[in-house]
């Protein structure tokens, strides 16, 4: 199995920019797709972007189109989240989620398709 660690998680003004860090051991990232998910204060958990297995193919929510991007360095089992345009309603913990997944293509959205999960980091935007 994998364990996923977040990083990268803090305080920042509306407009600006952060870079979460998900980084694996115990098996190589590649292996898996990724996903990142958010679970804001009093709401429940909700999916941010997917990267499938081999960094091919990515997918956002609607919400953060345009503005986030998730990439993958499988040489260093990491996963990244890079945040662009922040806004007050993205303040919330962030996760990072593993898939373990046969197929080398294929993005995952809901949850339940998710097989590790990270500790979560907290990110806050202050208007």
């Amino acid at each position: 199995q994998v364990q996923l660690v977040e990083s990268g998680g803090g305080l920042v003004q509306a407009g600006g920019s952060l870079r979460l860090s998900c980084a694996a051991s115990g098996r190589t990232v590649s292996n898996y797709a990724m996903g990142w998910f958010r679970q804001a204060p009093g709401k429940e958990r909700e999916f941010v972007l997917a990267i499938s297995r081999t960094g091919g193919r990515t997918d956002s929510a609607d919400s953060v189109k345009g503005r986030f991007t998730i990439s993958r360095d499988n040489v260093k089992n990491t996963v990244y989240l890079q945040m662009n345009s922040l806004k007050p309603e993205d303040t919330a913990i962030y996760y990072c989620a593993a898939s373990d997944t046969y197929y080398y293509t294929r993005v995952y959205y809901l949850e339940r398709d998710y097989n590790y999960w990270g500790q979560g980091t907290q990110v806050t935007v202050s208007s």
